[in-house]
This record gives C-alpha cells, structure tokens and sequence, in this order.
C-alpha cells in the first residue's frame, strides 16, 4: 500500500471519548464500565507538516505539545497502520477526565486519537469497530479501559488467538455511579508492579465467582453489588501504595457500600444501588476521611466515543 496523502487540508474532526473505570473489583484487566465525564478535541489537518496545539482542562500544563502527545502518537499509530502518510495537525484539546486518578485518561488519550484518525481518514479508509480496538489494545497494553471509552456501558473484554475481543452489556437503570476523586495521583506502572505473578488458588476461585456475580448485578439485580465486588486478587496488594484510597473502600464498603478502587487508583468508585444511596455514600466519605475528595455524581455513558466532521460552533 503506498504511503499516500489522503487528508485534505483543512479537514476536521470532532471527537468526544468517556471517562472509564476498570476492574470494578473483581474483575482485574477484564471488566470496564463508561461514565459521563468527557475529553473533547477538534483535529484539523494542516496544509503543511508539523503540529499545533491549544490545551485546556485537565493536564494542560503538563501535556506534550510535540510529537510524544499521546493523542498524536495515537493517530500517527492508525494512519501508518492503513498506509497513510500524517499530514500537519492542529489539536484543539479540552480535557476534563482527571489525570493519574484511575478514570483511563491514558485509555482516552487513545480513543481520542484513533477516533479522530477514523474521521480524518473517512471516505479512503475504514476503521471499523474490530480495527480500532486492536489498534487501542496494542498502544494500551490491555483493553480493558479501551474497551468501555470506545463502545460504551460495560464490557467484557479479553485476548484470544486473533486478538483483542470485548461484549457489550446495558447497566441496570438502578445502578448509580459515584467516583471520589482525590488530590494525589498514582503511577498505573506502580500499581501494577504491587501484584504478584501468583496468586493462591482460592483466592482465583473467590474471583471467578464475583466477577460472575457482578455482571449479573450490574445488568440485572443492583441490590447484590456489595458482594458482587468483593475482591482477593489486585486490591489488598496495592492497598500500601495509597493508604487514603483503600481506607475510604474500607469505611464505605463496612456501611454497606459497593465500594473499589477505580482502575489503578487512587480514586474510589461506589456503584450504589439508587441514588438515595449515591447520596448517603457521599455524605459517609465527607464525614469519615479527613483527605478531601471530590465527589462526581456520574451516569453510565451508554455511547462511548464519537467522531464526526467538525462544523463551525459545534462544540
């Protein structure tokens, strides 16, 4: 395939990916679920090389504005996997999912930057649905937070012989999310690093049965969360690198709350059953932990991430 220009100048795109957690307890690197926080990005194809920026949001002091953007990496990653030569871009990024806090900002960086690449290359390449989550797992390492922020609601994902696959599932309309977002961040490398390569037999099984659980009371009986994300296998081990986080899982879940450690942490996700719930959790949190976190009132993005051709005023 020849390395072709197949941009044309002045094309753009918008693009608009969720917020993510991973896990949700039980289900290490296999179970993510889209909430309505969103990072947005007008990409323009420049009609001459190089790059340009204008950041805002979350991060925006500390973003590369140059080639090691992940965004940009991200993009450049799906033109020469089609064979396409990257034009100039002006990135027009407003973020607004926290960074280092466990919400798959990285994961979004992503999406972002392979969705905005499906819009660019719209009409002389498709990117379908199978492509864009190979590509996302490969610059991710696992699809697990990719996965939720490029379809949306909560997804199975796991590896077999071709590659990265992931099922979709609606959330019971019960099911009210609610992230603690704290201050300090944590290195996903870091929590990572905590686990062990083996884990004991029991705790496996103990697992297995609570993942199998939660997606049953995630879909269909919210009233069983607290033991549907009970968890043996990543948490306790991570639990020394942010004392603040896994105190506040533990004071949640000893009221009665569905409390985990989102994605990598150091924020906390409480699936509450309702929102009365959602609120009586907030209320604990404000009055058990002297660390301050900020408490988002979330929904399930059903949608996941979007692209379409930018139109004056439209964001």
């Amino acid at each position: 395939m020849n390395a072709a220009a197949a941009v044309a100048p002045g094309r753009s795109v918008v693009v608009r990916v969720p917020a993510t957690s991973a896990n949700l307890g039980p289900g290490f690197d296999t179970l993510g679920l889209a909430l309505s926080v969103y990072d947005e990005l007008v990409v323009t194809a420049l009609p001459y090389d190089g790059l340009e920026f204008e950041v805002s949001g979350e991060g925006a002091e500390d973003v590369p504005r140059d080639a090691s953007n992940l965004v940009v990496r991200s993009i450049a990653y799906a033109f020469e996997a089609v064979g396409r030569r990257l034009p100039g871009l002006r990135l027009e990024a407003k973020n607004v999912i926290p960074h280092g806090r466990g919400m798959g900002s990285s994961g979004a960086a992503v999406v972002s930057g392979l969705l905005a690449a499906k819009g660019l290359l719209e009409g002389d390449v498709t990117l379908g649905d199978e492509t864009l989550l190979s590509l996302a797992t490969e610059l991710e390492g696992h699809p697990d937070n990719v996965a939720p922020a490029l379809f949306g609601g909560l997804t199975i994902a796991w590896m077999d012989e071709t590659g990265p696959q992931h099922k979709k599932l609606l959330v019971h309309r019960g099911v009210a999310p609610l992230v603690f977002v704290p201050g300090f961040t944590m290195s996903t490398k870091l929590a990572r690093s905590l686990q062990p390569t083996q884990v004991p037999r029991e705790d496996a099984v103990f697992n297995v049965s609570r993942s199998a659980l939660l997606i049953a009371a995630l879909t269909q009986s919210p009233e069983l969360l607290l033991a549907a994300t009970e968890d043996k296998l990543h948490q306790n081990y991570r639990a020394s690198a942010m004392p603040d986080t896994d105190r506040l899982v533990r004071t949640l879940r000893e009221h009665g709350f569905a409390a985990v450690v989102s994605g990598a942490g150091p924020s906390v996700l409480v699936l509450a059953d309702g929102p009365g719930q959602r609120l009586e959790a907030a209320e604990v949190a404000r009055t058990a932990s002297d660390t301050p976190w900020e408490a988002l009132m979330l929904a399930v993005d059903f949608k996941g991430g979007t692209v379409r051709e930018y139109a004056e005023g439209s964001t």
